[in-house]
């Protein structure tokens, strides 16, 4: 899971509770719900991504930053 930098404190609690429970990674990215919607149309604080692949791409560019 992704969550952008602007989430609440209780949704990233929330979030890291359950991830943690299902063996999840969370990652925290530089970039703000405001910037999801400018790229998918859709203001979201948090994103699930299934694939392993992209996964793994999208943490390596937020690694990067």
């Amino acid at each position: 899971m992704i969550l952008a930098a602007d989430v609440s404190a209780k949704t990233e609690k929330e979030i890291r509770f359950h991830a943690d429970a299902e063996g999840k990674e969370v990652v925290k990215a530089e970039f703000a719900m405001d910037d999801v919607r400018d790229a998918i149309g859709k203001r979201a604080g948090v994103l699930l991504v299934n694939d392993e692949g992209l996964f793994g791409s999208i943490k390596k560019q937020i690694d990067k930053t």
